[in-house]
């Protein structure tokens, strides 16, 4: 009788064998792993011990900047009539948003391009052709 009533996980400390084990990422609520980067901090050996609240800590700033990100790129691949975000919608949103632009200022993304900017001077000069059209509203360039 004493068999059974170990093997079933009655008495003793913790929910015993029997519970189901529940990973780190779901307890925290994250979509990104956190043992998969408690043990890359382990294995980089940036300190010689790793707490158990800095893999939760750096797994949600990660998914929180990754969601950031994919949200802007996804606005600007609506905005350009695609489903499907490519390297140039990234760019874009990266270097429209300032503070992402100043995190990734130093970052180049493979065939992301450039921002459409054209230089003030490069621009046609506007010309009045009278006295009369001084005062109007032209959109000439």
């Amino acid at each position: 009788m004493t068999n059974e009533a170990t093997s079933k996980g009655k008495g003793g400390r913790g929910r015993g064998k029997s519970g189901k084990s529940v990973r780190r990422s779901e307890k925290a609520g994250l979509q990104f792993p956190v043992g998969r980067i408690a043990r890359y901090l382990k294995r980089g050996r940036y300190a010689q011990r790793v707490g158990s609240g800095s893999p939760v800590y750096l797994s949600a700033v990660l998914e929180y900047l990754a969601a950031e990100v994919l949200e802007l790129a996804g606005n600007a691949a609506r905005d350009n009539k695609k489903t499907r975000i490519i390297p140039r919608h990234i760019q874009l949103a990266v270097r429209n948003d300032e503070e992402l632009s100043k995190l990734l200022g130093s970052v180049t993304i493979a065939n992301g391009g450039v921002l459409p900017n054209i230089h003030q001077s490069l621009l046609p000069k506007k010309t009045g052709k009278g006295k009369d059209e001084i005062g109007s509203v032209s959109q000439e360039f």
